[in-house]
């Protein structure tokens, strides 16, 4: 189990690190109709004050909620944790959660469950809502 731990918290960094990467690039791939020629330095256009202001406040709300979220989810007990991750960040069925954790599919349920209240609870006593 240890090593399946580690593996989770492995591939959750890196997705963190591949998330932020995409959501930089993700609007500069877009094509016009009339152009197929695509140039990234033609789409970066500099950004008035507010645009700056409101972007940073944006990020610094974003790695917030990131850092209360990791937070918490480390805080869940290891069977909840190791059944939320794998549903929702590995997305995996509940039957391959099930055989991956060596449990039943209504215990996957279960931990699942229980680890989703446990964080909506958490978050919410913070003030957090998603």
């Amino acid at each position: 189990t240890r090593i399946l731990q580690n593996r989770i918290h492995d591939w959750f960094r890196r997705q963190k690190v591949r998330n932020t990467w995409v959501t930089l690039f993700s609007n500069m791939g877009k094509k016009s109709d009339e152009n197929d020629d695509f140039d990234p330095l033609e789409s970066l256009s500099a950004p008035d004050d507010s645009e700056i202001h409101q972007d940073g406040a944006f990020k610094l709300e974003r790695s917030q909620l990131l850092q209360s979220l990791e937070s918490e989810i480390s805080k869940l007990p290891a069977r909840q944790r190791e059944a939320f991750l794998m549903r929702y960040w590995d997305e995996l069925s509940i039957t391959e959660t099930a055989l991956a954790m060596s449990c039943s599919e209504g215990s996957v349920k279960t931990h699942c469950s229980r680890a989703t209240q446990a964080l909506a609870k958490a978050l919410k006593l913070k003030g957090i809502t998603l």
